[in-house]
């Protein structure tokens, strides 16, 4: 019942700007603490060896951490009036389904109604590859690559590590996420320390990418020009050639049931990589595509509420 009421507020409110710039966000102060354990424990001058197991002692600092705070506060709220409200609270922080939507939208309306370089702008908010010089299919196919990798580790696996395991697990989630996303690179500083956070957050969206790409895959159904039987088709052809082992799978679901190409060279710090495609439509994408984009997202979150829902009252009745 948590993440089904947690998840229907942060679908209606989100997390207000204005909060964040008083108080910050609990995913800004888990960045602290692992900015705080970089700077002190990842040290240039030790063995490689030696800075994997700081990384290891790190990433279970953090974890140990946020359990420890969670489930302290869970504590607490059982003695305060409506402490169930304050954990819904709580809980709807860490789901990202309106932030990310209002995100991609924004690129989608920059794109359509300020130019270019408005739209450039908005979609270097939430992607680290260069934008700079991206055109309006490079942009469009970047912001629908966040929205459907995002969906993933922004909504569903933190409401499915909410549903089972209640607010320590869904924070725990976050903090393994936020950990990957700051120190789980390959570059020389985070080779050996970021290993076990990149590792962890393999292992913890493993289920949660491949549910993301079933939702998508349904969510095509009730979408009127939407292929169910090619989400699921490039799902399988292509997600195994993603350099992530779990981003690909909601990234090429949605390129296949929107008929879109996703992927492809992109550069990074001046660097072009050229990474795998997902699906085989169309590359040549627009502002209109990226609206097409978040019409699916919206029934996925459609069916994704009806799960939680049922199973809500699953667990009421017996």
């Amino acid at each position: 019942m948590i993440a089904l009421l947690a998840a229907i507020l942060e679908r209606i409110v989100g997390y207000p700007a204005w909060l964040t710039d008083r108080i910050g966000h609990p995913v800004i102060w888990i960045g602290k603490l692992i900015e705080m354990l970089d700077q002190r424990q990842n040290d240039p001058e030790k063995s490689f060896g030696s800075r994997r197991i700081a990384g290891v002692v790190a990433i279970a600092t953090v974890v140990l951490t946020v359990l420890v705070v969670t489930l302290g506060l869970q504590q607490v709220l059982r003695f305060v009036p409506f402490g169930w409200l304050v954990e819904i609270l709580l809980a709807s922080t860490l789901i990202a389904q309106k932030g990310l939507r209002d995100a991609v939208l924004a690129v989608a309306r920059a794109l359509g109604q300020q130019g270019i370089d408005a739209a450039r702008r908005e979609v270097a908010h939430i992607v680290g590859r260069d934008t700079a010089e991206l055109d309006e299919a490079e942009i469009s196919r970047a912001a629908i690559e966040t929205l459907a990798e995002n969906t993933s580790d922004g909504v569903i696996a933190p409401l499915l590590f909410l549903a089972l395991f209640g607010l320590p697990g869904a924070a725990i989630y976050k903090a393994i996420n936020t950990a990957d996303s700051m120190i789980g690179h390959r570059s020389e500083r985070y080779a050996a320390f970021g290993w076990a956070a990149a590792k962890l957050d393999d292992l913890v969206n493993f289920i949660p990418a491949r549910l993301t790409a079933g939702l998508f895959a349904l969510a095509a159904r009730a979408m009127p020009g939407a292929d169910t039987k090619a989400a699921w088709e490039a799902a399988r052809r292509d997600a195994p050639h993603h350099a992530s082992p779990n981003a690909g799978w909601p990234e090429a679901a949605m390129a296949g049931a929107l008929g879109f190409g996703l992927g492809g060279p992109r550069a990074y710090k001046g660097e072009t990589l050229d990474l795998p495609k997902m699906g085989e439509g169309k590359r040549n994408l627009t502002a209109d595509d990226i609206a097409t984009a978040i019409s699916l997202y919206d029934r996925a979150m459609l069916i994704a509420l009806g799960i939680l829902a049922a199973w809500a009252l699953f667990s009421i009745v017996f």
